[in-house]
């Protein structure tokens, strides 16, 4: 694993401390809002010396950079910036399960129940699945729950083909319903399998499907109505409304608890991509309860987050949880909360033409903000969100390309790879209020048929597009077009620094990850040896970016 170990609690609390005393320098990245990147002036917060370098990188390299690729005429400075980044992140390539579990062998998923799954989703279940059924059988039990089930493909896997009883709780409706109807599904072509095969007496059982909008006692008592199907055993619950457990101000009863109840049978909580608190609340649970005697929680969404203030130290928030991150008094805030969600293998594999996209989306919605800025600022003060508008724009952007007069034979996107960012040229007599020491004037280059031709790339017209579904999106009735011309005549200069600057930032993503990966870890191992706990990458980062998994059981 490196310089670095999470065996015990102490070696878990010194990489913790070693990531905190990494990041201290680097406040200003943490808590930038890349929005505002224009308006702050973000650039001006990194060394010149990396923005100067950057500024004429391939995007290629750009998107490898939170990888940890660097190049050799880098300056130095960056260089051990990103190398001792690296150093301190936790490794991401899967583990060898067998080395983990003794004789464990993963289990391909038959055929039914794949449908409706996409290679990702298959490619996790079917670890997963398999690890779920390895530990609930280690610790004598045979009822596992699903915490956040989504649409039931782990809870329908584990019942129907590792023949386990499963219980599987969301606070979505919706996906109670879908996940019924496909176990009814799934059973009844089972069913019809063991008539025509030697199957014999092998019975099938369907997932208990809860949807806890009001997780208690009252609600849930159906779980253990004699007459439930499948003869399965289901404990009874006591808490509170699971959308509320990522949110203040809820019952004090059993708070951030799934805790069970008068219940002997031994249980297991298993949680695929459990959102925010969510997975947090699963390890408090697990303490808490006697009859669960194992978790298998793999966290996202650490946006959803909450965090506690540093003054509250018996706080039930998801975030600090072990008691030596809340002794360091170091709190991390929304924006790195946000950036903890940014995958470096995801970038690496991104492509050329979607890193170039990306870069100029985070510039247009940069230079958007400059339009709520000086047009309406009243408006910026309620830190509006406009959604994404990603996909509707490139489409329209190659529309007209497309549909353009000029394009004869074979055209280019502007966001694909053959488009480059080729110079910068400073700009002395810069009337903008914008004006910096970095070489700044856009051009791009299209390659074709061999021959390079200069061409500038029209980007305001796109910028404009994305600026009036803005502004339709807040309600707000559009400008004048000499207004949005305004506004990015003082922003196009600086466009070509959005890419280095979301480059640099987005390596912080994984670190800030172990970090807050490490703090549930740490929370467990805290327990001494009532327990035992690890924490391992499952599944291929590049299919899904979430890969940790900590497992805990008992002893």
């Amino acid at each position: 694993m490196g310089k670095y170990s999470c065996s015990t609690a102490a070696e878990t609390l010194e990489w913790i401390r070693a990531i905190i005393d990494f990041l201290r320098p680097y406040s200003s990245l943490l808590h930038a809002h890349v929005v505002n990147f224009f308006k702050d002036r973000l650039w001006e917060s990194l060394d010149s010396e990396w923005i100067n370098c950057l500024k004429d990188e391939s995007v290629e390299n750009l998107a490898n950079l939170p990888s940890g690729l660097v190049q050799d005429y880098w300056p130095s400075s960056l260089k051990e910036f990103i190398l001792a980044l690296r150093s301190l992140v936790f490794p991401r390539a899967p583990a060898e399960l067998q080395k983990v579990f003794h004789n464990i062998h993963i289990k391909s998923i038959d055929k039914v129940l794949t449908q409706g799954m996409n290679s990702k989703k298959k490619h996790e279940i079917e670890i997963l699945a398999t690890v779920v059924d390895y530990i609930a059988r280690s610790v004598g039990s045979h009822t596992v729950v699903d915490v956040g089930a989504g649409q039931g493909y782990l809870a329908q896997v584990l019942s129907f083909q590792h023949e386990l009883s499963v219980i599987a709780i969301d606070a979505c409706s919706h996906h109670g319903g879908v996940t019924n109807a496909r176990a009814e599904r799934i059973k009844k072509h089972y069913t019809a399998v063991k008539q025509k095969s030697v199957l014999g007496n092998r019975n099938f059982h369907m997932p208990k499907i809860v949807t806890c909008r009001v997780l208690n006692t009252d609600t849930l008592r159906g779980l253990t109505n004699p007459s439930k199907p499948d003869n399965i055993e289901e404990p009874r619950f006591l808490g509170q409304d699971l959308a509320e457990l990522t949110h203040e101000g809820h019952s004090e009863r059993n708070q951030s608890s799934l805790c069970f109840t008068n219940n002997k049978v031994p249980l297991v909580l298993a949680g695929l991509h459990a959102c925010g608190d969510l997975s947090v609340t699963m390890l408090r649970t697990f303490l808490e309860c006697k009859e669960i005697k194992a978790v298998i929680s793999i966290g996202c969404c650490y946006n959803l987050l909450t965090e506690a203030e540093l003054e509250d130290v018996n706080s039930q928030c998801g975030f600090p949880l072990s008691r030596g991150v809340k002794s360091t008094g170091f709190s991390l805030g929304k924006s790195s909360r946000d950036l903890a969600c940014q995958s470096a293998e995801r970038w690496k594999c991104l492509g050329n033409d979607a890193a170039l996209h990306n870069f100029d989306l985070h510039a247009f919605r940069a230079a958007f903000q400059m339009v709520l800025f000086e047009y309406f600022p009243e408006v910026l003060e309620s830190n509006p969100s406009i959604g994404r508008q990603g996909k509707a724009l490139r489409r329209q952007q190659q529309r007209r390309i497309i549909e353009s007069p000029l394009c004869s034979g074979s055209c280019t996107s502007p966001w694909s790879s053959d488009w480059k960012n080729s110079k910068m040229n400073e700009s002395p007599n810069d009337k903008c209020g914008l004006a910096s020491d970095i070489d700044t004037s856009m051009t791009f280059s299209h390659h074709s048929g061999g021959k390079d031709e200069a061409k500038t790339v029209d980007k305001y017209s796109a910028f404009m597009k994305f600026c009036q579904n803005g502004l339709s999106r807040l309600d707000i009735k559009s400008l004048h077009d000499n207004d949005f011309l305004t506004i990015w005549k003082k922003v196009e200069p600086f466009t070509g620094l959005v890419g280095p600057y979301w480059s640099i930032r987005a390596a912080l993503g994984p670190l800030l990850e172990t970090f807050l990966l490490l703090d549930r870890l740490l929370f467990l191992q805290e327990q001494g040896d009532a327990l035992e706990a690890l924490m391992l990458p499952l599944f291929d980062p590049v299919l899904s970016p979430r890969n940790m998994v900590i497992f805990a059981r008992k002893t």
